[in-house]
Formats: C-alpha cells, sequence, structure tokens
C-alpha cells in the first residue's frame, strides 16, 4: 500500500513512518524543508516530499492509496493566533485533501485531538464521540471545526474518511517539556521531580500503539464498501492517575530521587477526568 503521511517529522509521524515500512508499506512524506528532522531515528527512509501543506498538488499524490493526516499546528503552549490555527489545521489541510481526490484518492485518515472535546470531558465518565465538542484552546478548537469540514468534504466528494481523537499519547520522540520526558530526564539524572498531585485521570497510551492502530485504519479503509465517515476515539482503554502513571515510569526507571508531590498546583481549569468511550 501506498501511504502519503503529512506531519511526517512530528512525534506520531515518526513513530508511524518507522512501524509502517516495517510492515512492508510504500511511504510519500511531507516535510517543510530539506533540513526538518524526524523526532526519532529512522531504520529506513521513505520517498520525503518537501513542499508546505497548502503546496501539494495532484501531480505529489500519484498512484497514492491512503492519505494519513497527522500534520497539526500549535499542538502546545504557547499556543498560535486562531487565525493561524485555523488555516493551518483546517484551511491548508481542505486545499490538500481536495488536490487528493482530484488525485483519485478515495480514503482518508486523519489524527485528530481528544482536546476538541474541552470542556465535554467534566461531563462524562467516559466520553461518547457524540459528545459535544466545546474547546478551550485555539489549537482544539482549529481541530474541531476541522473534524466538521473533513465529514461534510468526504460526503460531499463520496470518500472514505477515518477520523480518530487521539488521547494521551506519549513515548519516545515525544516534546520534552511534557510529563513523560521530564519524568524520564529527571528519573535518569537521579533528581527529584516536582508535579502535581497528580489526582487527574487521564487515558495514557503509547505512541508504538497510536502508529500501530493508525496504520490498521489505513489497511481497513482500503477494504471497506461503504463511505459513511467513521468518527473514532483512540485510547488505551485503561485510565489512572497521573500519579499512578508517574510512579510507574518512576520505578521503572530506577530513579533515585522523589516524586515530589503537590510541589506544583494545578493549572487554571484543569479537567481533573478526561476518558474516552473506545468504540
Amino acid at each position: 500500500m501506498r501511504i502519503f503521511v503529512t506531519g511526517a517529522t512530528g512525534f506520531i509521524g515518526s513513530n508511524f513512518l518507522n512501524y509502517a515500512i516495517s510492515e512492508g508499506h510504500d511511504i510519500v512524506a511531507l516535510k517543510r524543508s530539506k533540513d526538518s528532522r524526524t523526532r526519532i531515528k529512522l531504520n529506513v527512509e521513505p520517498f520525503w516530499l518537501v513542499k508546505e501543506l497548502d503546496q501539494v498538488v495532484k501531480e505529489d499524490l500519484k498512484d497514492v492509496d491512503v492519505v494519513l493526516h497527522l500534520a497539526a499546528h500549535s499542538m502546545s503552549p504557547p499556543y498560535d493566533t486562531l487565525e493561524n490555527c485555523l488555516y493551518w489545521n483546517l484551511i491548508a489541510p481542505v486545499k490538500l485533501f481536495k488536490q487528493a481526490i482530484l488525485a483519485g484518492i478515495k480514503s482518508f485518515v486523519v489524527a485528530g485531538s481528544c482536546f476538541e472535546y474541552g470542556k465535554s470531558g467534566e461531563d462524562y465518565d467516559f466520553i461518547p464521540i457524540t459528545a459535544p465538542l466545546r474547546p478551550t484552546l485555539t489549537y482544539a478548537a482549529s481541530k474541531a471545526a476541522s473534524s466538521l469540514a473533513f465529514y461534510q468534504l468526504a460526503v460531499e466528494n463520496g470518500v472514505k474518511l477515518h477520523y480518530h481523537r487521539i488521547f494521551q499519547v506519549f513515548g519516545e520522540g515525544e516534546l520534552e517539556t511534557r510529563l513523560w520526558p521530564s519524568l524520564k530526564k529527571a528519573a535518569l539524572a537521579g533528581q527529584d521531580f516536582p508535579m502535581t498531585k497528580g489526582e487527574q485521570i487521564r487515558d495514557f497510551i503509547e505512541v508504538r500503539k497510536v502508529a500501530e492502530k493508525l496504520l490498521e485504519s489505513a489497511e481497513l479503509i482500503i477494504d471497506r464498501e461503504d463511505f459513511e465517515p467513521l468518527i473514532n476515539n483512540l485510547g488505551s482503554g485503561k485510565p489512572q492517575s497521573i500519579l499512578e502513571f508517574s510512579k510507574f515510569w518512576w520505578e521503572k526507571w530506577g530513579a533515585k530521587g522523589k516524586l515530589l508531590i503537590g510541589e506544583i498546583p494545578y493549572r487554571d481549569g484543569e479537567v481533573m477526568r478526561y476518558v474516552p468511550k473506545l468504540n
């Protein structure tokens, strides 16, 4: 299978490339600059297309079976303006999708974000895909808008869509300021690690599992005979507190320092439970 991948140098994208290529798939990977580097070392390089998201034309998509859209703008603070997030997370991908449709591509797999649910996370023990989208971040708002746009695009053009709202993904290649990599850095350095009380409940899923699920989705969508767009929550199905998660990895790495529990206050507006209902 020939897969066109956006966001290929990112955290999930880099891990997906390694896994998909190891499974024998042919990858065309998009990156903005020839100097862009993947978050993890690749065992085999894909074919790289060096272009901005909104510069891709139908000729770049020749013989592609599936478009896997992983590119996301301004995922971490400080978040960009709503206008810029809407352009790069909505307008530019729609331009690319239209070129793909002109190229005859019928199958699209898209990585969304659990944060599209926003404040609705507080209303459910397990968030269903039918929950209202009430985002509180510019990034999340633009992703929520894009999910509606992609749905409409699929219906309007008679193409197949799998849209996955991904929950707390972690692992190698993750932005170093996030919980798992900063926890690992402190553990391996023998340092103490200040954290909140860690009472927040999350669904953590390892990035390799996300890569496996996305490739499975790409394989399945090819064989689907119906064209009803599919919206999906992508998680592990194993909710746990941030404290439980931190303690597990702290012990696994044989940390000599201490977890300084409660040293950091919760963020304003912290959602204390954010767990998906899996399809």
